[in-house]
């Protein structure tokens, strides 16, 4: 039975603003499904320095690299039971469906914040199709999740401050603190959002009943944290901190294993590339970002937006800009310490600033409204106008497809054939957070072989050097020989019980075995696989 026609006049305008935001994150959505990964990722850019690693530790619920994004391995994990793809594509579609999400939830806060479907859907897809976000979305990463959070947080807050229902600035601190369980950036939440209901209502921090329901809400989101000791005690088959014990623990959640870098003795870590690069390399580096990543004339109107801001929407332009500028703050450190991808955290500020050209179009759009013209010349403007806005993002869509499509990146799949066809039985293979991992604990294969990586990391690591040994690292030292971190002690070591081969990552040099004395032979046509041989045997 149909619904009344009154009925149905009710629900288009309840729910009708809404149908441009899924027009949009449809849109989204289908370039992030046409330039999905398809496979197991290799380590090797920046871009997938971590991605083998988590499509591994999702799918047996494993413990991630600091910070150990317990939320993240436990909520994607449900998508792969998908029947679609392997484990490793589903991971990966995991992110492209969080991007979409996000998309949608940007899109929420400009008709918010505007008050305009056409400026909102601008900001929105602007945001969806900056080159950084867009590349998070098709990889097996945590961003596209990170941003999700971030606007639902920043939309809650603005719920609140329109509707003054603590139950919204109750659902802001929950949320609060369950994006703190997913990555450390969201910690920027937490003084934007303070600043944001100071300046909206400081009379709230004069109500200790609901400061401490806040307070109890933001610990109710912190739960997810338990995940990381207790897979730990359950002895997590991929687990690259064990934070078995609180001060381990304490090192993974708050990122001091990074800190803590080579700290073992006996292992020394060469600096990155990127340390080592004069200040104006570094500088243009992340100028290109900054420019690289809105269509310039978005640009310009976001900055204007963000200016106009200061004198129209103080509430709004102080969380924005907080966020924004802890962002760029941390971009830059991560920079100066040669983190190759010092980008992807500035993607909260890039979602801010989408939210700024849906402001700053949605004033553009008033403005024609006011014209003294007829008021058909009026609507044809408009139309014209918001048509024009939409093809904005658009405009540069297609180079961008070009650079960041993934669809055929088979790079990974064809390091773990190389290995599972290539290597002798009981053989010790040499790699670096590869998609071996993902070899042997998804798909099980070559569980003959023994996987050792001696190699630098960027933090601490405590366990997880060697397979199928489940030891520390100190064990795994003495044992393996994991404290050189050129390889060639591990190879010496590994060579006593059979053949040796490395894993050509374009990052391992294997220029340090030949200076050793060593033969490095490449084994298969592919030539990813080589075996290590020594002139005296």
């Amino acid at each position: 039975m149909n619904p009344p026609p009154g009925e149905r006049t009710k629900s288009l305008r309840r729910w009708g603003p809404a149908l441009p935001g899924l027009a949009v994150a449809t849109l989204a959505g289908i370039l992030y499904a046409r330039t999905l990964a398809p496979t197991v990722l290799p380590y090797g850019g920046a871009e997938t320095l971590d991605s083998a690693m988590l499509q591994a530790g999702v799918r047996v619920l494993g413990i991630g690299h600091p910070t150990g994004y317990p939320t993240y391995m436990m909520l994607t994990h449900l998508f792969t039971y998908l029947p679609v793809g392997d484990p490793a594509y589903r991971v990966n579609l995991a992110s492209a469906v969080y991007a979409v999400a996000a998309v949608f939830v940007v899109y929420l806060l400009g008709l918010r914040a505007s008050r305009r479907a056409a400026a909102a859907a601008t900001g929105a897809l602007a945001f969806g199709l900056s080159g950084v976000f867009w590349s998070q979305a098709v990889i097996a990463e945590v961003y596209t999740l990170e941003a999700l959070l971030v606007a639902l947080v920043l939309l809650v807050l603005l719920l609140w401050r329109d509707h003054r229902d603590d139950r919204y600035l109750l659902l802001a601190a929950l949320l609060v603190g369950l994006s703190l369980t997913h990555h450390l950036t969201s910690v920027l939440l937490v003084p934007a959002a303070f600043a944001f209901v100071l300046v909206t209502d400081r009379g709230v921090f004069r109500r200790t009943g609901l400061l401490l329901k806040g307070l109890g809400c933001s610990i109710l989101g912190l739960l997810p944290l338990l995940y990381l000791p207790a897979r730990a005690v359950m002895e997590a088959p991929l687990n690259e901190a064990d934070p078995s014990t609180p001060g381990r623990l304490l090192l993974l959640v708050t990122g001091g294993s990074f800190l803590a870098e080579s700290s073992e003795e006996g292992r020394q870590c060469d600096p990155s590339a990127l340390a080592l690069a004069d200040p104006s390399a570094k500088l243009q580096l992340f100028g290109e970002q900054l420019l690289g990543q809105f269509p310039v004339i978005l640009l310009v109107v976001g900055l204007l937006a963000a200016v106009y801001l200061l004198f129209a929407d103080r509430a709004l332009a102080v969380l924005l800009g907080t966020l924004s500028l802890g962002c760029f703050a941390q971009s830059v450190v991560y920079l100066q310490l040669g983190i190759e991808d010092f980008y992807v955290f500035l993607i909260p500020a890039w979602l801010a600033l989408g939210l700024c050209v849906s402001v700053g179009l949605a004033a553009l759009l008033r403005s024609v409204e006011g014209l003294s013209v007829s008021h058909t010349a009026r609507s044809l403007l408009l139309v014209a106008l918001s048509g024009l806005m939409l093809a904005g993002p658009l405009l540069g869509a297609r180079e961008a497809y070009a650079d960041l499509d993934r669809s055929g990146d088979y790079g990974g799949r064809r390091m773990v054939e190389a290995v599972a066809r290539n290597a002798e039985r009981g053989a010790t293979v040499l790699h670096h957070r590869s998609s071996l991992w993902y070899m042997v604990l998804v798909e099980e294969r070559r569980r003959d072989l023994t996987l050792i990586d001696p190699f630098c990391t960027s933090w601490d690591r405590h366990t997880d050097l060697v397979w199928p040994d489940a030891i520390s690292a100190a064990q795994a030292n003495a044992r393996y020989g994991t404290d050189d971190t050129t390889g060639v002690e591990a190879a010496r070591e590994a060579a006593k019980n059979g053949p040796v081969y490395v894993l050509d990552q374009k990052r391992i040099e294997l220029e340090r075995f030949r200076q050793a004395g060593l033969d490095v032979v490449p084994v298969g046509e592919d030539r990813l696989l080589y075996e290590i041989i020594f002139r005296s045997r």
